[in-house]
């Protein structure tokens, strides 16, 4: 078997980013950084005919020679693990990252990766909620609101507001940059507000209005943060993956 692994223009990988969007049918978190500029492309090739692909961060804040997307075509997969260490190899990997939905990756990391770590956890839409909050309510921001939102110290200032006692308790909102048709839920609420149950209300909302702009709502968060993990959960949002990371194996 002879393996030949070539980096390549982004266009020359799209078809088969389409079957791997398929075959994952979730929440790809990194998806966008393709157009973004942030990847590598790479072709691998076994005898001559195409076998599958794989995208490398090359040098980005956080990451540096990272592999965060690995396919190879089912006809192929009885040689993924070959495939993997010799694209490894040539493009001098020094880490991978997998959701662990992505099951060949996972494969791969835990086969040939170390100090192997997960920090976030990724929520899919698991169950209807009917959350009721007297003396609040959910709309969109304004202007005005902006000016007098409190100081937010993970989330940005979200497209949404839950105003309690006429004052902005929480805001959030739902970003679409990720593979179509996902959008994920962040949020965030002030101090004095917290343990009410405005949270989980807010998300709960966000999914409503996720699902009516015909997008499937996810959302994701650290692991250690036990609150944020309540707060989605209760909102009907339910752990589907993590994401690993582990350094590449001499």
């Amino acid at each position: 078997m002879t393996i030949d692994t070539s980096l390549v223009a982004l266009n020359e990988i799209l078809a088969l980013r389409d079957l791997y969007r398929q075959e994952m049918n979730c929440q790809i978190v990194h998806d966008s950084l393709h157009e973004r500029g942030f990847t590598e492309s790479y072709l691998i090739r076994v005898n001559g005919q195409v076998a599958g692909y794989a995208a490398l961060v090359r040098d980005r804040a956080g990451w540096k020679d990272i592999i965060k997307e690995f396919y190879v075509l089912p006809v192929h997969r009885p040689a993924a693990l070959p495939l993997f260490r010799h694209f490894a190899a040539a493009s001098r990997a020094r880490g991978v990252e997998a959701q662990t939905n992505d099951r060949l990756l996972t494969l791969m990391l835990f086969d040939c990766a170390t100090d192997i770590k997960s920090e976030t956890i990724l929520f899919h839409d698991g169950l209807t909620t009917n959350l009721l909050v007297s003396g609040i309510t959910f709309r969109r921001v304004t202007e005005a609101d902006k000016a007098r939102t409190f100081p937010h110290k993970v989330e940005p200032v979200g497209d949404y507001i839950i105003e309690a006692d006429g004052e902005v308790a929480a805001t959030g909102g739902i970003l679409f940059h990720y593979n179509v048709p996902y959008g994920d839920i962040y949020m965030e609420v002030a101090e004095p507000f917290r343990r009410r149950g405005y949270g989980s209300y807010l998300v709960q909302e966000l999914k409503r209005t996720c699902y009516e702009m015909g997008r499937i709502p996810a959302a994701r968060c650290a692991g250690a943060n036990a609150a944020s993990r309540a707060t989605l959960q209760k909102a009907g949002l339910l752990p589907c993956a993590r994401i690993l990371s582990g350094v590449i194996s001499a």
